[in-house]
């Protein structure tokens, strides 16, 4: 993935016309284009193909499952043009390392710690050590919340220069700026960005807050 705004758009909408007007309006203006179980379940896997054309697409569906599972999983996601999978790394490095084998030239971002209070409860707890696995079984990246930037910072000492993807901009609290200045490599905002009447403008406004730093 590129690295060029820096910013990542997670598009949760469930209208897939609208999705598709939103992915065409910002796909210069970021790196990548992150969808989840939303959008698919709602307009079907050709989605990720079609947003392919417009941006790379990073397939966040949070495997958790026996290797077998998970290697079809990332397969049917890759062949469809996804340029990523995110996993939960909590299912141990034979899971893991089925993700890494089945996406190829793809890469797999683990999962050490969500953006939402509850995260704290229990993987915040094995953040840096689900992290340190990551590493072992060749994972490409790693997602730390950007609503807690100190634990961005954590994980960045564990994978060093590994790549970072922080969720939790914008609807959720977090800050883009904060979250690269703590070691993100790229900040994920969704709501702001989509559910905003000119999604493009309201890109624009994290743009300039990244470039501020």
């Amino acid at each position: 993935m590129k690295t060029d705004s820096r910013l990542v758009l997670a598009l949760d909408e469930t209208n897939g016309e609208k999705a598709l007007k939103v992915a065409e309006s910002v796909s210069d203006m970021v790196d990548a284009i992150k969808i989840n179980w939303p959008l698919v379940l709602s307009e079907g896997p050709q989605m990720i193909t079609k947003l392919s054309e417009f941006s790379e697409v990073i397939c966040d569906f949070k495997v958790a499952d026996i290797p077998n599972t998970v290697k079809l999983i990332v397969e049917n996601a890759v062949s469809r043009g996804a340029s990523a999978v995110i996993v939960h790394a909590f299912t141990g490095d034979d899971s893991l390392r089925a993700a890494v084998e089945a996406a190829g030239d793809a890469e797999i971002f683990a999962v050490t710690e969500m953006s939402h209070p509850g995260a704290k409860m229990f993987t915040a707890q094995h953040a840096e050590e689900m992290a340190r696995l990551g590493v072992e079984c060749g994972a490409k990246g790693f997602i730390a919340p950007a609503t807690r930037p100190d634990r961005i910072a954590a994980i960045r000492s564990v994978v060093g220069d590994l790549k970072i993807l922080s969720p939790g901009v914008g609807a959720q609290g977090g800050k883009a700026s904060d979250a690269i200045k703590a070691g993100a490599t790229y900040a994920i905002v969704g709501r702001a960005i989509y559910g905003a009447e000119d999604p493009r403008a309201a890109a624009k406004i994290f743009l300039d807050d990244i470039k501020s730093i």
